[in-house]
Order: structure tokens, then C-alpha cells, then sequence
């Protein structure tokens, strides 16, 4: 495809990038401060962001479809980067921006891979123009614990929990509300949302006993939102809370101190979805406009 036909009249190329990480070793996605010491956090976006910018000599930053919290992981993140044509030109790229691939690759730690990077569609916002996001949460309430070699991606719950009264509680939550209680605040940001699905699978194993996976979707999630969600889910399938609890909830204005937030370990993002091309535009300015009930 000709990069001729993606650069704005300030010689912008906007390009999607498609990547996944462990969010153990991260203070989340988002670039912070720099500390009292002097010392830069270690996040996801100051990871890829210097060493893209290193690649292309030229100052970058990216807007990704969801900030991921500190501990997160994600198989299918996306993002966008807007970059200098002349910098892809003088690096060779121009015209085939999956180069960018192997050449991050050999800069990038192992809990970071670069899946795919190409030119973005002409109306292409990562964050703005996403449809949904789709999350999975992965916990075991065996007594023992997490299977050693899923402890990163796997939260623990030490207590036996009820299937069905776990996805009774669920079920209560999907649809259109406004889900202040769940999520921690933010400066006039609203918190209403569409939840879209929110089904639990029993994903026991003989070497994974009591071992379970949560399906969260949405068309996009407050701070902290999924992990409430799955944290109310799994009080009320401990016996901790009543199954109507979840729905009482909704009709809260404020974040609710009753909920028991779910460990960061055992959330990751895999997968965003977008509209065709000819409606990312619209979609965008859509999403950008503050929704009520």
C-alpha cells in the first residue's frame, strides 16, 4: 500500500501496532512521572515507546485501545502511533511497516512481542474507534493454590466458590448501566457502560482442579471495573455475599467499599474489536461524546 496515501499534510503516518505482555514485571500500560529519585516506572508504554523511537530517531508516543493496570497482562492490545514520513523513509520502511516487527524484536524484552504492524485504516483511533474489548480472567480456588507454572496468569482464591451462583451473579450485571460502584473515580468521566457478555467456563483440569475462566465484555471499562466485577462474582460464589448483591450494586453512585477487588494477576486483554473502515471515523466520534442513562 502507498504510505503516500496515509500522510496528513503535516507528513503524519499513522500506524497500528497489535502487540501482547506479561503485566507482571509493569507498573501498568501508562507512562508516569518520574520518581522523587529521578528513576522512570517500568511500564508497557515506556518500554515500546522508547525503543520505537530509538528505531525511527524520532520523538513517539503512542494512544492505545485500553490502559491495562499495573500487573495486567494482554494477548491482544492495540494501539496507534502517529510517526515522521521522512522517518520511515530513512529507515527503509517506508511502504512495508511490518520491518518494524523483527527490528523491535531484537531490542524488546521477552514479556513484550510486537504481533503485527501495519498502516492504519484513513478515521483509525485505537482507543476512540474500538468497538468493544474483550477481557478473560483466570482464577483457581483450590485449597492448595495456583499451579506453579500458571501463577503469573492465574489469580488465587482461597475459598471454594459456587459455579452457578458465581454466573447468576453475572448474569444480573450484563447490559446497559451505569456501574459507579465499580469502578475507582475519575475527574468528570462517566461510568456508564455496556457490558456486553460476562460468562464464567469451569476450566478444571486433573493438574488444574477448581480452576476457572470469566469472559468480560464490554464497550469499554472504567478503572478497576473488571476486576470488581469478577471480585463480586467470586464473593457471592463463596457464600460471602447473596446473589442479589450484584444487582443491588447498580443502583449505587459511587464506588462501593463492599466490593473485594480480584487480583491484577489473573486479568488479561485479548482482544479488541473495531468496525469496518468506512465507519471508523464516525464510530470515533461517537465514543467521544459522554454518554448518561
Amino acid at each position: 500500500m502507498d504510505a503516500n496515501s496515509h500522510t496528513t499534510a503535516s507528513q503524519q503516518v499513522r500506524l497500528r501496532i497489535d502487540l501482547a505482555y506479561d503485566g507482571t514485571d509493569f507498573h501498568g500500560w501508562a507512562r508516569q512521572k518520574p520518581q522523587h529519585d529521578g528513576r522512570e516506572l517500568r511500564t508497557v508504554q515506556g518500554v515500546v515507546e522508547d525503543n520505537l523511537s530509538l528505531v525511527l530517531r524520532a520523538p513517539l508516543q503512542l494512544t492505545v485501545a485500553g490502559r491495562t493496570d499495573a500487573g495486567v497482562h494482554a494477548a491482544g492490545q492495540v494501539c496507534h502511533v502517529d510517526v515522521p514520513a521522512e522517518s520511515l523513509q530513512q529507515r527503509s520502511i517506508d511502504g512495508e511497516p511490518h520491518k518494524l516487527v523483527r527490528r523491535l524484536s531484537r531490542l524488546l524484552p521477552d514479556d513484550i512481542r510486537i504481533n503485527a504492524v501495519a498502516f492504519a485504516p484513513a478515521g483509525f483511533d485505537a482507543r476512540f474507534s474500538a468497538l468493544r474489548r474483550h477481557y478473560e480472567y483466570r482464577v483457581s480456588a483450590h485449597p492448595g493454590g495456583v499451579l506453579p507454572t500458571r501463577a503469573r496468569d492465574t489469580a488465587a482464591w482461597a475459598a471454594p466458590v459456587d459455579f452457578t451462583a458465581m454466573q447468576d451473579a453475572a448474569d444480573a450485571l450484563v447490559g446497559f448501566h451505569d456501574f459507579a460502584a465499580f469502578c475507582k473515580a475519575k475527574p468528570n468521566a462517566t461510568t456508564v457502560r455496556d457490558l456486553q457478555v460476562f460468562r464464567w467456563v469451569d476450566v478444571s483440569s486433573a493438574s488444574e482442579p477448581s480452576t476457572y475462566l470469566a469472559h468480560v465484555v464490554a464497550d469499554a471499562f472504567c478503572w478497576s471495573m473488571v476486576r470488581s466485577l469478577v471480585g463480586t462474582c467470586l464473593q457471592v460464589g463463596a457464600g460471602k455475599r447473596e446473589v442479589d448483591f450484584a444487582a443491588a450494586l447498580l443502583g449505587e453512585a459511587s464506588r462501593s467499599s463492599k466490593i473485594q477487588v480480584a487480583p491484577a494477576n489473573g486479568l488479561s486483554l485479548v482482544r479488541v474489536d473495531y468496525p469496518a473502515d468506512a465507519e471508523l471515523a464516525a464510530r470515533a466520534s461517537e465514543t467521544r461524546q459522554r454518554r448518561s442513562l
